[in-house]
């Protein structure tokens, strides 16, 4: 399919008027990384725009704080149900906006429509405890409550789904939210907003319970220090995360941070080594490596290792690139041209350290000269040096030996990051081990499939340098609430913890 029989500029516009997008054009040039070409215009927020919104934002949420947390949840409901009626179209914008394939496309729609099921579930269910206290005729427990507004900053590879772990746990949890899409992407944020809307209307929300704002630096340094905005979920580059979290400790508000992920994963000898081939192989290239669970470094065993490179190198060798809206074709283009001279300057400096490079070269896709097609590669690695120690967003692999599992969960965990983590292993204890305290430092651990792929229902986030943050499943809907411990005396009198007397003779008190 050339550029000859593929008009995605008219596409996109297809598609937005199908999802209701009525979007004013304006300085932001989209471009799809598909063909590298425009395929549209849109307006861009100010500073002032920030300030109004989130004000919006925080009126409407003095009155959303008071719906029943049930009640929230239908709007949720709602808007999963929207998801599902415009799946098909929203799915093929997100692969023509960032260049994902088909089914990534519509994977990371049916990724934001389980989100929002997860979350009506846990509209009956934000419960506190009841705590044992020692004070007679006492009771403690602990309530949680809405935060206020709740700031997104979403990147570009997960244009939508990640707005959407935050939006659904925010929205029934009783905050209010302002997303700031990424400037890569802003068309399928639009697009989103354009269905929510739709939903806001149909519930009888407050006016400004949900808002939009597009642009740079300026818009998103005015959403973070806004001091209406308790919370900031960000995701993108830990040199990001570090100036938002910085702004935001400044202020005392509260950070949720998912930034880079260095992720490594260990092929034992006891491995399925044809399971293993299909995790390693989909972990280091969906998505053009630029997932930040992207599996950027493998470390295999030395009894083995010569196989199993060979293997993964046939696989390398045989794998499709181009236009990713093709079902045929497994990798797609990398984001834009700055990606690809991180990625050339990658390759570049690991083969001056000494490292074997297998890929990397840039395709020719569809006479479209400013795509940023490339192979994947894999680089072979004496050590752990240079690098390998540096996460570039983009389809590299870094493989090297090792000969004790020790030695291999040592260099796992010596990288800043510490988000995903695997171990292909049929030995119980291997497993265990990796799993254990004394295993891998990460905030995912996987046994026997890749570092990606991570599904809604457990908590999503890493250590160290990747933030610290968790979002979707399990219980991270309580980093959108405050907690309040509360204590009830129902009796007459009124004794102190620990022990403490403070005796007053009541009738001396006027």
């Amino acid at each position: 399919m050339g550029s000859k029989e593929l008009d995605l500029k008219a596409e996109i516009r297809e598609l937005l008027m199908a999802l209701g997008v009525n979007a004013a054009e304006g300085p932001l040039r989209v471009h799809s990384p598909i063909s590298g070409e425009e395929v549209a215009s849109v307006a861009v927020h100010d500073a002032e725009t920030v300030e109004a919104t989130v004000g919006a934002a925080h009126a409407a949420f003095l009155l959303w704080r008071d719906v029943p947390a049930p009640r929230r949840g239908e709007l949720v409901r709602l808007l999963g149900e929207e998801l599902r009626a415009h799946k098909t179209a929203l799915g093929r914008l997100v692969s023509i906006e960032v260049g994902k394939s088909v089914s990534e496309g519509l994977g990371e729609v049916q990724e934001m429509i389980d989100i929002c099921d997860f979350a009506v579930g846990l509209s009956r269910q934000l419960y506190g405890l009841t705590i044992a206290t020692e004070r007679p005729d006492h009771r403690m427990m602990e309530t949680w409550h809405p935060l206020g507004v709740t700031g997104i900053i979403s990147a570009f590879n997960f244009p939508v789904a990640v707005w959407a772990w935050n939006a659904a746990l925010a929205l029934v949890c009783g905050n209010a939210i302002v997303w700031k899409p990424s400037e890569k992407a802003p068309i399928s944020a639009l697009a989103v907003q354009a269905l929510l809307n739709r939903v806001l209307v149909q519930s009888g929300a407050p006016d400004g319970l949900a808002g939009l704002v597009i642009g740079g630096r300026e818009v998103g340094e005015a959403l973070v220090d806004d001091p209406r905005v308790p919370l900031v979920s960000a995701t993108g580059s830990t040199e990001m995360g570090r100036k938002v979290g910085q702004r935001l400790a400044g202020r005392f508000g509260r950070a949720i941070l998912e930034l880079g992920g260095n992720n490594a994963a260990i092929v034992t000898p006891s491995a399925d080594l044809d399971l293993a081939l299909h995790g390693v192989a989909f972990a280091a290239m969906g998505t053009a490596g630029q997932r930040c669970t992207t599996l950027r470094r493998l470390f295999v065993h030395e009894t083995i290792y010569d196989g199993f490179v060979a293997r993964l190198k046939s696989v390398y060798a045989s794998v499709s690139v181009g236009n990713p809206l093709v079902e045929s074709n497994l990798v797609g283009p990398l984001i834009d041209g700055r990606a690809l001279e991180s990625m050339r300057h990658a390759l570049e400096t690991a083969a001056a350290s000494g490292g074997v490079v297998t890929g990397g070269e840039r395709v020719e896709i569809g006479g479209w000269p400013d795509a940023a097609y490339v192979r994947p590669a894999m680089v072979e690695m004496a050590s752990q040096d240079g690098p390998v120690l540096q996460e570039t967003f983009a389809p590299i692999l870094y493989v090297m030996r090792y000969t004790h599992l020790a030695d291999a969960i040592a260099l796992n965990n010596a990288v800043s990051q510490g988000l995903s983590s695997s171990i292909f292993t049929t030995n119980m204890r291997e497993a265990e081990r990796f799993l254990s305290g004394r295993g891998s430092d990460c905030g995912i651990a996987n046994v026997n499939i890749g570092t990606s792929g991570a599904e809604i229902g457990g908590a999503f986030g890493g250590e160290k340098e990747t933030g610290g943050g968790r979002e979707s499943g399990s219980d991270s809907w309580k980093a959108y609430m405050r907690r309040a411990t509360n204590t009830i005396n129902y009796g007459a009198t009124l004794p102190l913890a620990q022990g403490v007397t403070f005796d007053v003779n009541p009738d001396h008190v006027e």
